[in-house]
């Protein structure tokens, strides 16, 4: 079962980082997915951090910087992805 928790807002390729604007609770440890057109791939989550400081979960409404595995692109919607 898959519940959308974010949407990226922006992608730094260099670092693997994307920004994103969160929409429902995430934290460390959790799977997601992250799905868009030409996107889709599972993770887990290693590290999220809100102006360069590590957080272990952020809230509904907050941006933050997720370090993902593959590229992502703007646009690109994030599940949590539950049994």
């Amino acid at each position: 079962m898959e519940k959308e928790v974010g949407t990226i807002i922006h992608f730094y390729p260099k670092i693997m980082v994307a920004v994103v604007r969160v929409s429902d609770s995430l934290k460390v440890g959790e799977t997601i997915r992250i799905a868009g057109h030409t996107t889709n791939f599972t993770q887990t989550v290693d590290s999220l951090q809100i102006e360069h400081q590590q957080v272990q979960e952020v809230q509904k409404g907050e941006t933050v910087g997720l370090r993902v595995a593959e590229w992502a692109r703007e646009g690109d919607k994030i599940y949590r992805v539950t049994e």
